[in-house]
């Protein structure tokens, strides 16, 4: 069996490689398995016949005593009255006393119904142990299977994500192409407005083109194959590349943005390309939510032999309790901060990624309508 081979969540045949369709039925495999896993309800909760306790098997003293002859149900009301009655001076009496005390039963009789419960009640116990142990088993089979198979749909969806990626790069390298050269006029002389509506679609483009890069390097991570290629760099350069990357955005927002960066400059030792992408992403993130006018500002802080790069913006701010949730892919606070900012809520679940791939410690401050800090420290390479 091809270990890359995974089941259609529509037929169940073996599907091997990344086909966009089962060659068996013919459906969109994506589809399909987002339609499995929203029907893929685990039961956590207990199963109705393993609540039962054992005491619950086993019938009470006086009921056995009634049912071996011992006593009459009549005894019995008279004695659990005589017990209630001690209990409410605040004197501690056992049905066995109160039957004793009332000359109902003699010892003997009393000492062998006792015995025989405490013997069907260890019984019990013995017999829903070992049932609950049976179930206990029988329960991590069926979720080791869900989980197995909540894996393979996710993996289903992130091998669409990167044949989609890359099925997209080609048609929009020649859209932006041919936006470029209109722009530089060498397919001919354009007026102010043909100039100016140009350089509105390839900024779209150009934003488009981050969101696919996005889409892809986040299905290569989800599939483990976020590799690395470190070596030396200066950080500083790398903050002012992504600085540049942002400067128009800013410039349309009129935001004021702020760099800190020491005159000497910062080795460390990181993949360039990753790292200048999470500066840009968190750049581009504190630009998009603040408001024009707002200032976002980065700086890198030398701490003896590690360097801090702080992120930071006068924007709309994140609830503390909340703060968790913007490293989760495919997801954004609400609908309205949606359909009002854009994005696919995967830049910082990428950039989670980059930073845990590397081993850097990260941290997020933020207060609702004063804005939000991200933070990571990356050590000095001396």
């Amino acid at each position: 069996m091809n270990d890359n081979a995974i089941l259609c969540p529509s037929c169940q045949h073996l599907i091997s490689g990344n086909p966009r369709y089962c060659p068996h039925c013919g459906v969109d495999v994506a589809l399909a398995a987002v339609l499995e896993e929203s029907q893929f309800a685990i039961q956590i909760s207990s199963d109705s016949d393993m609540a039962l306790t054992p005491e619950v098997l086993i019938p009470r003293l006086g009921e056995r005593l009634v049912q071996k002859g011992v006593i009459t149900a009549a005894q019995l009301r008279q004695a659990l009255d005589y017990q209630q009655e001690r209990a409410e001076r605040g004197e501690s009496c056992l049905l066995g006393q109160a039957l004793l005390a009332l000359g109902m039963v003699d010892q003997q009789p009393l000492d062998r119904a006792i015995t025989e419960q405490i013997f069907q009640l260890q019984n019990a116990l013995k017999d829903t142990n070992r049932h609950l142990e049976e179930r206990v088993e029988q329960r991590t089979n069926e979720l080791q299977k869900a989980l197995q198979r909540l894996t393979e749909l996710n993996q289903i969806k992130s091998n669409f994500i990167s044949n989609v990626s890359h099925e997209l790069r080609t048609p929009l390298a020649h859209i932006k192409g041919y936006l470029e050269l209109l722009d530089s006029a060498m397919l001919g002389d354009l007026n102010t407005e043909q100039h100016k509506a140009v350089r509105t679609v390839l900024h779209a483009t150009q934003r488009l083109e981050q969101l696919i890069e996005s889409l892809l390097q986040f299905s290569l991570a989800a599939r483990g194959e976020l590799s690395l290629n470190i070596k030396t760099h200066d950080l500083a350069e790398l903050v002012n590349t992504a600085c540049a990357q942002v400067a128009p955005a800013v410039q349309r927002k009129q935001i004021e943005l702020h760099c800190e960066i020491p005159k000497s400059p910062c080795w460390v030792q990181v993949d360039g390309d990753k790292i200048t992408w999470v500066l840009m992403q968190l750049l581009d993130n504190a630009v998009k939510f603040t408001p024009e006018h707002g200032k976002v500002s980065v700086h890198l802080k030398i701490q003896g032999r590690v360097v801090d790069v702080l992120v930071s913006d006068t924007g709309i701010g994140i609830p503390p309790e909340r703060i968790d949730e913007i490293f989760e892919p495919f997801h954004q606070l609400d609908e309205a901060m949606t359909r009002r900012y854009g994005g696919t809520g995967l830049g910082l679940a990428l950039v989670k990624r980059i930073l845990d791939a590397h081993s850097v410690p990260y941290k997020v401050q933020s207060r609702p309508g004063e804005g939000t800090q991200i933070e990571f420290s990356l050590p000095l390479h001396m």
